[in-house]
């Protein structure tokens, strides 16, 4: 079979649909596809797998869309049809959806050919997104379950026509936090609750045309929610195409967020694998690149971090306090983050510890500098377990590199502590909440009970230590546990103890032990 038969045919074999694709459907589509994945793949490795076959499901229905457009546009011209100047990405000869569909045998090869052909295709806005997954490994995905897997994404179209830019992001965003709800511990390590997510945009409030970094943006909903926030103030989003940057580590995680970009419609943006703390990917000669926003959840309180080379740091981040702590990375992404910021608008949203806000030696020494130099704007305290992973509380601090005049040798202190709804497994910082903590922030005011704005001398008289309940101690009683939720948690309680008791009688009957 010819190439132009071979497209021919594929573009015939996209199912077709009088009505798109709605919210629900997709949501519940994708969310079977992963469904296929159980017993043979961990939970927290499903988006390993789903995101990139969903990714290349799309891609290729949209490349057969744009194909049947040019070829009508020119009277069936295959030639005028395969044009790079049709697609907004190019699928070389063999590496379309339905190459792969037609396999029976060594389906993960396949996978693996299309996806390296495509990437080889596209070097500027596709390397490396397909990820690393082991998709040759047929002790976790034999032939027959691929199949399976392929026909069920093969049963809907995701062309443009099928499903809008817009709803494919939300249903994109929807799986990511059905993932991370399933692998919970993990899920730390990639997601954001996007509540909290909203509130620091909201709090930094990036306009048209700004700059925004990530430097640890995981899976890339810090980005994604900026484009929202502009497009919900009446901006045009356009305004922010090749201004969004981001960093992650996690090869798998970086492709997701790249992914996740383009799903929503994102014409171009800076996502690149890499270790921040140890090789800052944006950068001009001598210095950090500098941005309007920076904008970052990073992982809590780090180990190996770079700790050693830190000491003679060829950006100067150690510049702001010296070096963090070898354990404890959390003010090493403060100060890179501030040295990324631009010296006249540059703003800053980090989430950290609260461990952070008090510990002392060498990070007490930084938060003295960082204080002393008039960085520091805001500390918000969050409610306890509000983040995969981790049952700690958590705050969000806000830095500028110039405050506004009201704020010059002042710091807020918010204490939401009790600002949340409480889960079985996990507490929700609710819309409602976040919105008093932005009121709060934005009327840089006391308060009672949530709210004080302390002075410089003030922070000093406390050695510069800024735990929350120093300057200001929630006291509303109106958060008062019912019976129904202490029994939830006890149920829950009696259900981890019951999945522990378990998994260690497994691992001592392996070694001919019983309990």
């Amino acid at each position: 079979m010819t190439e132009v038969e071979a497209r021919t045919l594929a573009l015939s074999l996209i199912p077709t649909s009088t009505e798109p694709l709605t919210l629900s459907e997709l949501e519940n589509y994708l969310a079977a596809a992963a469904d296929l994945l159980r017993g043979a793949i961990d939970q927290a490795d499903f988006k390993a797998f789903i995101f990139p076959l969903m990714f290349f499901k799309r891609i290729s229905d949209v490349y057969l869309e744009e194909y049947g457009h040019a070829l009508a546009e020119s009277g069936g011209d295959h030639e005028f049809a395969s044009f790079a100047e049709n697609h907004r990405f190019a699928i070389p000869e063999g590496c379309l959806w339905s190459d792969v569909r037609e396999r029976s045998e060594n389906i993960g090869q396949a996978l693996v050919t299309a996806f390296r052909g495509i990437e080889k295709a596209n070097p500027d806005t596709l390397y490396g997104i397909f990820g690393n997954a082991p998709w040759t490994n047929k002790d976790k995905l034999s032939d027959a379950r691929l199949s399976d897997l392929i026909e069920h994404f093969s049963t809907k179209a995701l062309t443009h026509v099928a499903v809008s830019p817009d709803v494919f992001g939300q249903a994109y965003e929807y799986l990511i936090k059905r993932f991370a709800d399933q692998s919970n511990k993990k899920a730390g390590e990639y997601y954001t609750p996007r509540e909290v997510v909203g509130l620091l945009v909201n709090i930094l409030d990036p306009q048209e045309g700004e700059t925004v970094y990530d430097p640890a943006c995981g899976t890339g909903g810090m980005l994604i929610e900026v484009i929202e926030h502009v497009k919900a103030n009446g901006g045009r989003p356009q305004t922010l195409w090749g201004k969004l940057y981001g960093q992650e580590k996690v090869l798998a995680t970086s492709g997701i967020a790249r992914m996740n970009l383009l799903l929503h419609g994102v014409e171009d943006f800076h996502v690149v694998r890499g270790d921040t703390l140890r090789e800052p990917a944006f950068f001009d000669q001598s210095r950090l690149a500098q941005f309007d926003c920076v904008i970052a959840n990073p992982p809590f309180s780090l180990k190996n971090w770079g700790h050693v080379a830190w000491a003679s740091d060829r950006w100067g981040r150690n510049e702001f306090g010296g070096v963090p702590p070898t354990g404890y990375a959390d003010w090493a992404w403060v100060q890179h983050m501030i040295a990324s910021a631009a010296s006249a608008t540059g703003r800053v949203a980090v989430v950290l510890p609260q461990g952070a806000l008090f510990r002392a030696g060498a990070e007490s020494r930084i938060r003295e500098h960082v204080l002393k130099a008039d960085k520091v704007e805001a500390v918000i305290g969050l409610a306890p377990n509000l983040f995969y992973g981790t049952g700690l509380a958590a705050c969000v601090v806000i830095l500028r590199q110039n405050k506004p005049e009201a704020a010059k040798d002042r710091v807020l202190f918010v204490n939401g502590e009790s600002l949340f709804r409480r889960g079985r497994n996990q507490n929700t910082l609710e819309d409602e909440h976040a919105a008093i903590l932005l009121k709060a922030y934005q009327g840089f005011d006391e308060v009672p009970g949530l709210a004080h704005v302390a002075t410089m001398a003030e922070i000093e008289s406390n050695d510069f230590n800024l735990n929350i309940p120093l300057y200001v101690d929630a006291t509303d009683d109106s958060e008062q546990v019912t019976l129904e939720e202490v029994l939830a948690d006890l149920e829950q309680a009696h259900y981890e103890a019951g999945v522990t008791r378990t998994a260690l009688e497994a691992e001592l009957a392996e070694w001919g032990l019983n309990i």
